[in-house]
């Protein structure tokens, strides 16, 4: 067999006159008559291969029988391309290869699709014959990318004094949040074990093992539907430090966060990266992961709406509602039906009830701005003037408005604001805006089951200061937890944990876990906490997330090498599948099928 001495992406014009071996795939095929033309690919890059037929007739009549995706061993010399026959997109573009000595190491059926064409292909095709969709540089690039990622990860955290411990995969199943995998046990009949949701409760046993820094790159499952940005199983880099504060955490990790943009995009990240408090976000930008790329805030106007004649907003602010909007720069070009079917609609698919909105016009005669609409008749001269001040809003603007409930109007607002600056062209895709989100509420109220639940989980510590407010005041109690957001994304989130039995106890009846719950579920843990827990304190990172922004896609199925669809099936393998009657009854197990 032929074997390399140069790879693919390797050979440039200071190579000329050498002997060389290349091996790789047929990527491309031109036949000129006379000269025959290969490109030969492999994951570092492209060459050109040209078979003469008067130096080497043989291997020219050999190279007349190639076809796109056969993979082959090439011998022969390096020389310049003619001139005027180079390739500026190539690195090699300079060079070509005269073939004289050829071995076909495998042919290969005709694809099922073109690698050049595979964007506009059926993403199910593509799965299905994954060993040819990961062929595409744009596919290798990205797990170039996370191959780099771990790589740089692990260096950092190496340094940094971390640990790197694997924890088990097989666990107790904890029902709460998503739903767990459970696997059955042959040994344990008609009992189950549960894959992990995260580390979370080894990693904190760790720290009450006195491992003090741990992390681990640790792939993760929930039984949730996957959709563009989650998968059923997933991979966390993951990390918990002890005898720390939330400030030791972040200042640890958005250092490896500033490293990774760096070696991998270049761009410098200034550090400390700002911080905002969850209610800042919740109140200007309607959400806890704001994109910070544009401005466009949230403003709340349920005082002038309030003093109106316009029924809608009177009533919503009577029944202890908002009136809430942002400004939109430059949206007064938008037509009324523009406004009406497009932008109402979208944000009814949010739950909005309605949504009013205003045009922001010149008035020339009194050398001012004044507002336009179906409804501006039901507000006053001063009103509409509190308005525009409250916006800063300038002639040609698009004032929109959702009244309802705060978290109802936040929640259609959001995405809102979103769509009108994608439609606006405000982003700029080149700048990257990190921000850390703290001082979350340690619970939210549960209004269907009348209780509390964990805004993150039921070990976030409170902060300090409200810790006596356990007892009076539950839901004003922040917590010690801390999410980073770029660009509207969250790529990482964590927490102080609660150290002391006795406070962890309170917050389990707080969130209505029995004694008996809390240890079936959290028993061995519980136990732990006696023998002397340091204070501690840790992070997640989505590492496929943190692909996805890095490499630009919005598909997380791109940065995995072998992922499930929509419906967590293994295209490539037929997984889930039905397994042999046997294998069911060495389990104690039967299925139920469902007509």
């Amino acid at each position: 067999m032929i074997k390399r001495t140069h790879n693919c992406g390797q050979l440039r014009a200071g190579d000329t006159g050498s002997k060389v071996s290349l091996c790789g795939w047929v990527d491309s095929y031109r036949d000129h008559g006379n000269l025959v033309f290969i490109d030969l690919r492999d994951r570092y890059g492209i060459t050109q291969l040209v078979f003469n037929p008067e130096t080497q007739p043989e291997m020219h009549r050999l190279s007349r029988q190639l076809r796109c995706e056969w993979v082959l061993g090439a011998s022969g010399t390096v020389r310049m391309r003619g001139e005027g026959l180079t390739n500026p997109k190539l690195p090699t573009g300079e060079i070509e290869v005269l073939i004289d000595q050829l071995e076909v190491l495998n042919t290969a059926k005709t694809p099922p699709f073109e690698l050049d064409n595979a964007g506009s292909v059926d993403e199910e095709l593509r799965l299905k014959h994954r060993y040819i969709d990961l062929r595409r540089p744009e596919m290798q690039n990205k797990l170039e990318v996370r191959h780099r990622v771990t790589k740089i990860t692990r260096d950092f955290y190496d340094s940094e004094g971390f640990w790197e411990i694997e924890t088990p995969f097989l666990g107790k199943s904890t029902p709460e949040g998503a739903r767990d995998f459970l696997v059955p046990s042959r040994l344990c009949i008609g009992e189950f074990y549960a894959l992990p949701q995260s580390p979370q409760l080894f990693k904190q046993v760790l720290m009450i093992s006195g491992i003090d820094r741990y992390f681990q790159i640790v792939r993760c499952f929930r039984d949730e539907d996957p959709r563009a940005d989650r998968q059923a199983e997933f991979t966390q880099i993951d990390v918990e430090m002890s005898f720390v504060d939330s400030d030791d955490v972040i200042d640890v990790n958005e250092r490896l966060v500033a490293r990774i943009f760096k070696e991998i995009l270049g761009i410098d990240v200034k550090v400390p990266i700002r911080r905002m408090s969850y209610r800042q976000a919740m109140d200007d930008y309607g959400i806890d992961r704001p994109d910070l790329r544009f401005d466009m805030k949230l403003k709340n106007i349920s005082e002038i709406a309030a003093q109106s004649q316009f029924k809608v907003f009177i009533d919503t602010v009577g029944r202890g509602g908002v009136v809430k909007g942002f400004c939109a720069p430059g949206g007064g070009k938008f037509s009324r039906s523009d406004i009406e079917k497009t932008f109402t609609n979208f944000a009814a698919d949010y739950g909005a009830k309605g949504l009013a909105w205003f045009k922001v016009v010149a008035d020339e005669q009194a050398k001012k701005a004044d507002l336009a609409s179906s409804i501006a008749k039901f507000f006053s001269p001063q009103q509409k003037q509190q308005i525009i001040e409250t916006f800063d809003a300038k002639p040609n603007d698009l004032i929109l408005l959702i009244a309802d409930t705060m978290d109802a109007a936040n929640k259609a607002l959001a995405p809102l604001r979103i769509k009108l600056a994608k439609e606006l062209d405000m982003i700029d895709e080149n700048v990257y805006e990190f921000v850390w989100i703290v001082d979350f509420p340690l619970f939210e109220w549960n209004e269907k089951d009348n209780r509390y639940d964990s805004l993150h989980h039921p070990f976030t510590a409170p902060v300090p200061q409200d810790l006596e407010k356990l007892d009076t005041d539950p839901a004003s109690i922040r917590s010690q937890a801390y999410d980073i957001v770029v660009n509207g994304s969250e790529i990482g989130g964590g927490s102080v944990r609660i150290h002391q039995p006795d406070k962890q106890a309170k917050v389990f009846k707080l969130l209505n876990i029995s004694d008996t719950q809390a240890q079936e579920r959290f028993g061995f843990f519980l136990q732990a906490l006696k023998y002397g827990a340091p204070p501690h304190g840790g992070i997640a990172f989505g590492l496929d997330r943190l692909v996805m922004l890095l490499t630009r896609t919005d598909n997380i199925r791109d940065v995995i090498a072998f992922p499930k669809t929509q419906k967590g099936q293994c295209l490539l393998t037929d997984a889930p599948s039905e397994v042999e009657q046997s294998q069911l009854d060495d389990l104690n197990l039967r299925t139920q099928t469902h007509h």
